[in-house]
């Protein structure tokens, strides 16, 4: 049952007749996890804690630096050298304290991102890497829990929601990582501070709209992002029935760090 102050706090998702009072019990009945507390998980973790999303887990390792500021903007001046989860933690609690923020203070690996994700209806990745994603990408699948993928580069950003079992994954889009160096990090060929915040709040509107069980989720569709030409464009993707860890004969049945992989196969072509 929802308190006066909670009806008055979320008045206007309430008068929505996808959401009123019932939908909105949901959201603070839902549990949604963020892995990575930057650039994506920065807008993601400000609008799940406004909507009343009653559990919120945030999983990231880093600390605050200062060149994160221009685009991580859950995190202030005052931030510069504290943890990540901490510091969001703070904005999200002072914004509502319906909110109870679960912070994991580690980097996601293969033997402990399973426990990490079990308690958790729906996973956001807003990592920087190829080997997380990738890693997140099969700790769901395997897990059977719904996730959205984002990324961005410079002015393009992309973001689907895989469904396990239902739609198609990472993996079937993109079935191994590029090899290291092959592609620019954000640090290296930069990126446009107001990009994640766009795409991390698309994100958060996956996350509300599973949770609430209304609108159509980006399964079977990558919504890509142009904030230099102002152009939305949506590309229908398939499930690939050969597709290693949801295909018909997976070939990946346990987790795997993929960042370890990736070396040993650069040393083996160095060697």
């Amino acid at each position: 049952m929802l308190t006066d102050a909670q009806i008055e706090r979320y008045s206007r998702h309430i008068i929505l007749k996808e959401v009123g009072g019932k939908g909105q019990q949901k959201l603070l009945n839902g549990r949604v996890l963020i892995i990575g507390a930057g650039a994506l998980g920065s807008p993601a973790a400000l609008y799940l804690a406004a909507a009343g999303v009653g559990t919120i887990g945030i999983a990231d390792d880093d600390v605050v630096e200062i060149s994160n500021l221009q685009r991580q903007i859950i995190h202030h001046t005052g931030d510069v050298g504290k943890a990540k989860v901490l510091s969001a933690c703070e904005k999200m609690t002072a914004m509502n304290p319906d909110v109870e923020v679960i912070t994991h203070q580690t980097r996601v690996r293969a033997d402990n991102i399973t426990e990490i994700i079990s308690s958790y209806d729906f996973v956001i990745d807003g990592t920087d890497n190829f080997a997380a994603k990738f890693l997140i990408n099969d700790a769901c699948v395997l897990a059977g829990k719904p996730f959205s993928h984002g990324g961005i580069l410079q002015f393009l950003g992309q973001t689907i929601t895989v469904n396990p079992g239902v739609s198609a994954c990472y993996r079937c889009l993109f079935p191994t990582p590029p090899p290291p160096g092959v592609i620019p990090t954000c640090a290296e060929a930069g990126v446009i501070g107001v990009l994640p915040g766009v795409i991390g709040t698309l994100q958060a509107n996956e996350a509300i709209k599973h949770l609430l069980g209304k609108g159509t989720l980006l399964n079977n569709q990558m919504l890509i992002f142009d904030a230099l030409e102002n152009e939305f464009t949506k590309v229908e993707v398939a499930k690939n029935p050969d597709c290693p860890v949801c295909g018909a004969a997976p070939t990946i049945t346990e987790l795997r760090d993929e960042l370890q992989i990736m070396k040993a196969c650069e040393m083996e072509r160095s060697a």
